[in-house]
This record gives structure tokens, C-alpha cells and sequence, in this order.
């Protein structure tokens, strides 16, 4: 019998706030907004998701909306057996909203903290530069993250359209980040690829690559990122749908796990794709063959690198043992 997957110990680490919205959510707020609700999970490429992707945070408009959000998706998380998730947004989004990024950013902490000690988690933000906004931009994010290290901000993240737009581009706001002890978890290796990941590992100093599975195109490099035992943040149903590979059969976790490299498992953009946390381990399960020693791995990496206290850590850790163990 396979064991309860639901009871596996976890931590969400690659999750995209304003794709969490429940359906049922995102139809009430279309309604109550007099618009059409967007158009989720058919996408014909990167482009078409980032303009439903947009769409979405368009409906978040108020403050009780935002805050609903959050405890949402930190509740969802919650029912999926996580014990820690790092939300990842990109404040200025808000900033209408809230007068500044540094008041949003804020108040997304405080509402994740709020929901939280809510439903027995622990859950961390991650502010995001949109690599596509410019210089000023970045460094503006990398600053307000700056200001809440150590006040609910964890990481500094790196999103949007990757191609055209280099990790190497970003090495100044990055190095701000990690000097005040962020995690670097930039996006890289998804729509571009091994060249990405290596400027994230070795420009932006990353912690964590979030994707990062096109690296599989240069044996090297994944026997390095291996070695040096930096996490990959992987997404396979998103992956899929957004034709990074043809089909769950070609995709490369499985690889990668045996190649030794650290793997997370993530739902990315639950609303726009499908599946959540607790989905996703079932679909490495059922569609990539993981056993469930592979998936205790693989939920082990996701707590270890993740940024909760120690305490969250070792009682998830135990967890999974004892999960194993069952």
C-alpha cells in the first residue's frame, strides 16, 4: 500500500501568491468586479499565461481581498500536509493599493503571519523583481526585502519572462540580499536554458533555482549543482502545460534525483495549472514513478531549504522519518 501523502511533512517553496485564489474565489471577485472570469489552465505559451497571470492580480484591488488571498492559500497549504510555505510576490502590484511596496510587503507579512499561527504552519514571503521592469525596479525590490530580513521576508526572488531578460543582469540587487541574509531563489532554467541556471548559481549566489530544470542539457552542470548541493524548486505539471517538455514521461526529476541533486516539489500556479502542493506529490507519484522514498527525499530537501526555524524543521524532519518508517 502507498503510504498517506497527505501525512508526508512538507514545505511549499515555489508558489506564486496571486495564483493561489481558490476558483470559487476568483469567480466572486469577477463578480463582484462586473468582469469576465480569466481564463485559467489553457495557455498557447508563455505570453498567454502571463496576461491570465495578470489578470488575476488585477482582481486582488483591496485590501480584504489581498488579505483573503493569502489566508487562503496559507490554509490550502495547510490541508496538503505543509509545514512551512514561502508565499512569492512582487509588492508593486500594491503599491496603489497600500501607498508604498514596503507597506504592502507589510501587510502581506502580516497576514501570512496571521494565518499561519491560524492553521499551525510556518510561512515566510519571498519578494520578487519582475526582470522584465528595469534596473531601478530591481534594486527598489531588493531593498524592501532588505528592510523586512528577519520581519517575515525571506528571500528575494527573481520572475517573469526569462528570455531576453539574464540572471547576469542582476548580480548588484542579489548581492544586497544575500549580504543581509536572504535566500537567493531566483527563476532560471525554465524557458531558457542550462546557460540560465548557471549565471543564477554563480552570479546571483542562489540558494535555490526555482525550475531550473533545463540545467539537464549540460550533464556538468547538474553534477555540479549536485555537488554543491543547491536546491531545485521543480514544478512538473506547470512545466508540462506551459511546453517546457512535451509530457510528464520526458520530464527530468526523476534524472535529476538520481544524479543526486536536491529537489523540491511545488505547485507553482495552482489556479492557472491545476494541481496544488498535495496534487503535485501525487502526480510525481502516478505520473513519474516516484516511490515513496524518493518523495520522503524530495519532502525532506523541501523543508531543509526552506527558511523556517529550526524548530518547524526538526519536528518536519522527524515526520518524514516517521512517515518512512510507517
Amino acid at each position: 500500500m502507498s503510504r498517506d501523502l497527505r501525512a508526508l511533512p512538507k514545505a511549499h517553496l515555489h508558489i506564486h501568491l496571486e495564483a493561489t485564489v481558490r476558483p470559487g474565489t476568483l469567480a466572486e471577485f469577477a463578480a463582484a468586479s462586473g468582469v469576465p472570469v480569466p481564463t485559467t489552465i489553457e495557455f498557447a505559451d508563455f505570453t498567454e499565461f502571463i496576461e491570465s497571470y495578470l489578470a488575476l492580480a488585477a482582481l486582488i484591488d483591496s485590501p480584504e481581498r489581498l488579505a483573503r488571498v493569502v489566508a487562503e492559500a496559507v490554509a490550502d497549504a495547510a490541508a496538503d500536509g505543509a509545514v512551512a510555505i514561502e508565499l512569492a510576490t512582487t509588492p508593486t502590484w500594491y503599491e496603489d493599493m497600500y501607498g508604498s511596496a514596503e507597506a504592502a510587503v507589510e501587510a502581506i507579512c502580516g497576514y501570512a503571519a496571521e494565518a499561519a499561527a491560524r492553521h499551525g504552519l510556518w510561512a515566510g514571503v519571498i519578494v520578487a523583481i519582475d526582470r522584465t521592469a528595469g534596473p531601478e525596479h530591481a534594486m527598489a525590490m531588493a531593498t524592501t526585502a532588505v528592510k523586512f530580513a528577519g520581519r517575515g521576508v525571506v528571500g528575494l526572488g527573481l520572475h517573469a519572462e526569462e528570455r531576453g531578460f539574464p540572471a547576469a543582469w542582476f548580480g548588484e540587487p542579489f548581492a544586497l540580499a544575500k549580504e543581509a541574509g536572504l535566500l537567493a531563489v531566483p527563476h532560471a532554467g525554465e524557458l531558457v536554458g542550462a546557460q540560465s541556471v548557471r549565471e543564477a548559481l554563480d552570479v546571483l549566489g542562489a540558494d535555490r533555482v526555482q525550475h531550473g530544470v533545463r540545467s539537464v542539457e549540460d550533464p556538468a552542470l547538474v553534477a555540479e549543482i549536485a555537488a554543491r548541493g543547491v536546491c531545485l524548486d521543480v514544478c512538473p505539471t506547470s512545466n508540462v502545460l506551459l511546453g517546457v517538455f512535451p509530457s510528464l514521461a520526458d520530464h527530468p526529476l526523476p534524472g535529476l534525483l538520481a544524479a543526486g541533486v536536491a529537489c523540491s516539489i511545488n505547485a507553482d500556479d495552482p489556479t492557472l495549472f491545476g494541481p496544488g502542493l498535495l496534487a503535485e506529490y501525487e502526480v510525481a507519484r502516478s505520473g513519474l514513478g516516484l516511490d515513496d522514498a524518493a518523495l520522503a527525499a524530495c519532502a525532506r530537501t523541501s523543508v531543509t531549504a526552506s527558511a523556517a526555524p529550526d524548530a518547524v524543521k526538526d519536528g518536519a524532519l522527524a515526520g518524514i522519518a516517521a512517515w518512512l518508517a510507517g
